[in-house]
């Protein structure tokens, strides 16, 4: 998986580029934005809350919230983790 290409990809559909990498437990908790978002697992392992249905996507699987969506993220492994956010522009 290659941020670059993943970057490329996400600015031909409209969305920003950003990435986060939390330590265990770190919690991102009932966000909402006015804008869709993408998330993409690059490292580690997280939970993803959407209206209260949570997954556990693998690394490497796009996973959508639509705008005004209330959502979690939480580093639920053992290490730190990374992931890729975007927001339509």
């Amino acid at each position: 998986m290659n941020p670059e290409q993943i970057k490329k990809d996400w600015n031909l559909r409209g969305y920003s580029f950003g990435i986060f990498k939390d330590p265990p437990g770190q919690v991102w908790a009932d966000f909402v934005h006015k804008t869709d978002e993408l998330v993409v697992l690059a490292e580690g392992e997280i939970e993803i809350e959407i209206e209260g249905k949570s997954q556990q996507p693998p690394i490497g699987k796009e996973v959508f919230i639509p705008a005004k969506a209330k959502h979690t993220v939480r580093n639920v492994g053992k290490t730190n983790n990374a992931w890729y956010y975007g927001y339509k522009k």
